[in-house]
């Protein structure tokens, strides 16, 4: 199996020994605490979860400035952006040493890490809008990355961290929710080697569902490891819950048994295009997955970034042997009337833009809202009717 970056094994910060867990626990209710702020939070399920090896908790100042500008830590290791716990107040641990991290998003915001603290460090206004600039590639307070990012605070708590929960995510999606650790167990029982994941923040319609198909054929390869966000989004996206049945319901009649394992990771979704899409390839490294599907516009939002840019920056800025894992670069696709099939755009010379079935995200959403099924060339009706559903429920 395809190794995780930068270690020969998987390193998780969950601690899982009962006994340990319970010392933990109980050393932490003597420990000042800090309650994190929801991005600081997914990141520490990250950490936990196996996804961020090899890192062993929140980056330093220095650190987070040679991530944002040049791809990898002071100490060389590659990777795409900082993993940060930034705090508005850190008045509450400034003489500690040993501190308990709370959860902000279950309630009664119970201990979820303890961290030795390394640093606290200001950082500058001017600091956080070079790390916003890089990162996002703007510092345009209406991007929602760029929004969240910039207004997190400016004291950077720095530190190695054990984790002793991953929040709401192992209650709330048991069937889903999955740690890096446990996927690689799957693939390997499943007996699997080469393995493609598909990063998905929305319901899966049929252009998704034919590139896993293509990426399979052309791959040849055993599985594709669905990995859908399970964390927050911006206003107007699909709920985790609706997305999880559409997705299980395609999966269900439309793909081969024992080819394809819909789960879910617990993240905030940051809108980097470029950098995050790097950042997939990582985790999905971590996970065991040997290719990633990167599309158009790829973790994008708005017309921030261009359509292929999340994918000519693995050409660009990653080094060569930095990562393992290998991009699988997909067009846009779309159903083409004159071949009754979903294609990729590019590879369909001899068409117009009237031989496509073309609906945008807006006329979909308006289609679902009013009780209409989209056309079945563009999403599969089992899974338009529990989109329909959902919309009409939401307008009601």
């Amino acid at each position: 199996m395809i190794k995780p970056h930068g270690s020969d094994t998987l390193n998780p910060l969950l601690v899982t020994d009962p006994q340990q867990l319970q010392a933990l626990q109980t050393e932490a209710e003597s420990l000042p605490s800090l309650q994190l702020n929801s991005a600081a939070a997914a990141n520490a399920v990250m950490l936990g979860a196996g996804y961020f090896n090899p890192l062993d908790g929140y980056m330093n100042l220095a650190d987070a400035l040679a991530v944002a500008e040049n791809l990898h830590t002071v100490d060389g290791l590659f990777w795409p952006v900082p993993v940060l716990n930034l705090v508005e107040d850190a008045s509450a641990i400034a003489d500690a040493s040993r501190i308990a991290l709370r959860d902000p998003n279950t309630e009664g915001n119970p201990v979820m890490a303890i961290m030795d603290v390394s640093a606290i460090e200001t950082v500058s206004g001017a600091q956080i809008e070079m790390m916003a600039q890089q990162i996002f590639a703007t510092t345009d307070p209406e991007h929602p990355g760029v929004a969240t990012f910039t207004g997190l605070g400016r004291n950077l708590v720095s530190g190695s961290i054990q984790v002793l929960s991953l929040s709401y995510f192992q209650a709330d999606f048991p069937d889903t929710f999955r740690t890096a650790g446990e996927i690689r167990d799957e693939i390997a029982q499943r007996g699997w080697n080469k393995v493609v994941a598909f990063q998905t923040r929305n319901p899966m319609h049929r252009a998704h569902e034919e590139l896993c198909h293509m990426a399979m054929e052309r791959l040849e390869a055993d599985g594709v490891v669905v990995h859908m966000l399970l964390g927050k989004l911006k206003q107007g996206d699909i709920p985790a819950s609706v997305r999880d049945d559409c997705i299980r319901k395609m999966v269900e009649l439309y793909f081969p048994a024992n080819s394809v394992m819909v789960t879910g990771y617990g993240f905030d979704m940051l809108y980097a295009g470029p950098r995050e899409a790097v950042l997939h390839a990582v985790f999905r490294q971590n996970m065991g997955c040997t290719h990633l599907i990167v599309g158009r516009d790829h973790a994008g939002v708005g017309d921030y970034y261009g359509a292929f840019d999340a994918q000519t920056i693995f050409a660009d800025r990653v080094p060569a042997g930095a990562l393992e894992i290998e991009i699988f670069n997909a067009d846009h696709t779309a159903f083409s009337k004159k071949l009754g099939r979903v294609v990729m755009m590019n590879e369909a010379d001899d068409h117009t833009k009237d031989d496509f079935i073309l609906l945008s995200g807006t006329k979909v959403r308006q289609m679902l809202g009013d009780g209409i099924a989209p056309p079945p060339e563009f999403s599969r009706p089992e899974v338009a009717q529990i989109l329909m559903d959902y919309y009409q429920l939401e307008s009601a």
